[in-house]
């Protein structure tokens, strides 16, 4: 390597710039994997996937990346840096001192078999058959467990995982913030039930054509902020985004023509998700910080438009109107309040993508029990239909008929997503901290939402948290924007303050 600091700098950018170039082409095999491809490409389709997984990763964890790093790291090269390269190193780093331990074989034999687990799972969702999704499940959580014997964990397993999606966090941690809000979420749960105010939300599970759902929610997303010049929505069983540069940020919905709402929540909460990737800051470009900090941060932002803003009164005092315009037969006679009210229905059920924001996080909370259960060789893949069951019907009373509507309603363990789920409680806590935080900094917040002003608020949030990307850890986003660290009394007190209000209480 040639020992000019100008020139090694330019040739481990261009080496940067090709793994990212890599990722780029991989997640857009990726989406049309998901979102079209027919289902007799799906095994060549995973090929072209694990062949460019295997390109990416031997980059990434290359002699030439190795000796990069090692020039980098020394402290009199990496002070030359700006603070975007600094980042990147260190990123850089994080992920060769990962991957450098897995065998290149091996990692290409697990690509190739979540890219195939994806297209079974669906089929196993569809037919309700859990034996045909099995087998797969058995090698992805066996892969997992070796994974981390070669990753090494401190205390326990998960730990390892958990840290991939949320750096810092720990099971310890987990533990007393999901016992803080178990503590208050249960009893909250219970008064709302027993409260003789119950919204009636029948009006919700009628027909609703799809062109029109599409229509509100294209509304929606274009009030928002989400650019279509940068990215477009599509349909797929289970709504996701997939962002390839910021000029390139791609969602996905569902649709339900007995279900008004279910499509266009998933809408703006994907939408969420994408207004982070669409305004990372553009020094980032090109680089593997050009990212969200972590999934928690992540869904933050996805809870925060789905629920904070889209779920508020203000909300659809502005929106309701063009409900009625699309639906006026469906919601014939159905007054705002009334509307609103039904929107914020809490009722404990089977379906996390389906769920209230007050039930939302005990569905997590079984998916991170029965995680850490499987990753610590406590139960095994074939006992989770019941172990499943027995944990949603002790954290929300409601038990599965069918295995679709249970342990095969989620795409992610099909994808080797382990260590993920609880990012969607920790971006719920981070929402209500941002939410908090922002309503000081933007004392009209409501008014804005209520005039349909919603740009200002995503030029805030694009302004305090989009544009650093990884610049910034989750802990020094949350710091520098709230002045705390993560703290579950703000989601705690949103909860209790909002639905005492709705339910009468």
């Amino acid at each position: 390597m040639q020992r000019n600091f100008e020139e090694t700098l330019h040739s481990f950018q261009e080496l940067v710039r090709r793994i990212k170039y890599y990722n780029e082409a991989l997640a857009v095999v990726y989406w049309d994997l998901r979102t079209g491809a027919p289902k007799k490409g799906v095994p060549g389709r995973a090929k072209v996937i694990g062949m460019l997984s295997s390109e990416a990763f031997a980059l990434s964890t290359s002699e030439e990346m190795d000796a990069y790093l090692s020039y980098f790291s020394d402290k009199e090269n990496f002070d030359k840096l700006d603070r975007v390269w600094k980042a990147v190193v260190l990123d850089s780093k994080k992920e060769f001192d990962r991957f450098k331990k897995i065998p290149a074989d091996m990692y290409k034999e697990y690509v190739i078999l979540t890219s195939e687990a994806e297209s079974v799972w669906e089929d196993a969702k569809n037919e309700n058959d859990f034996a045909k999704f099995s087998p797969y499940l058995e090698k992805i959580v066996d892969f997992n467990i070796k994974f981390i014997e070669r990753w090494g964990y401190k205390d326990n397993k998960y730990n390892t995982l958990l840290d991939y999606y949320e750096p810092g966090m720990t099971v310890e941690k987990l533990d007393r913030i999901f016992g803080e809000l178990k503590q208050r979420i249960v009893p909250l749960v219970k008064k709302l039930k027993e409260s003789k105010s119950q919204p009636n939300d029948s009006m919700f599970f009628k027909y609703f054509d799809i062109a029109k759902q599409e229509e509100l929610s294209l509304l929606i997303l274009n009030k928002m902020g989400y650019d279509f010049a940068a990215g477009r929505i599509d349909e797929s069983e289970h709504p996701f985004t997939i962002g390839m540069t910021p000029g390139d940020v791609r969602i996905t919905t569902h649709y339900y023509t007995n279900i008004f709402h279910s499509a266009l929540f998933s809408a703006v909460h994907e939408g969420g998700h994408a207004l982070y990737e669409q305004n990372l800051s553009p020094e980032l470009d090109g680089t593997p910080i050009s990212t969200g900090t972590s999934m928690g941060i992540h869904e933050s932002q996805s809870r925060f438009w789905e629920n904070i803003i889209g779920r508020s009164y203000s909300f659809w005092s502005c929106y309701y109107d063009e409900v009625i315009k699309l639906f006026p037969e469906q919601f014939k006679g159905v007054s705002l309040e009334d509307f609103y009210k039904a929107i914020n229905k809490v009722e404990p059920s089977l379906i996390r993508v389906e769920a209230d924001e007050v039930t939302y996080n005990l569905h997590v909370m079984v998916r991170y029990e029965i995680e850490k259960a499987l990753i610590n060789n406590q139960i095994k893949v074939s006992e989770l239909p019941r172990v499943w069951n027995e944990k949603m019907k002790e954290y929300l009373g409601v038990e599965p008929k069918t295995d679709s509507e249970g342990v095969l309603q989620d795409v992610h363990w099909a994808g080797g997503s382990f260590g993920y789920f609880p990012s969607y409680t920790l971006g719920n806590i981070y929402s209500a901290q941002i939410y908090n935080a922002i309503r000081k900094q933007l004392p009209d917040f409501d008014e804005l939402i209520k005039n349909g002003e919603l740009i200002k608020i995503k030029e805030w949030l694009g302004e305090n948290i989009h544009k650093h990307g990884k610049l910034l850890t989750p802990a020094e986003i949350l710091k520098s924007v709230t002045g705390e660290e993560i703290n579950s009394k703000y989601l705690i007190e949103y909860l209790e303050d909002k639905y005492k209000e709705v339910y009468n209480l």
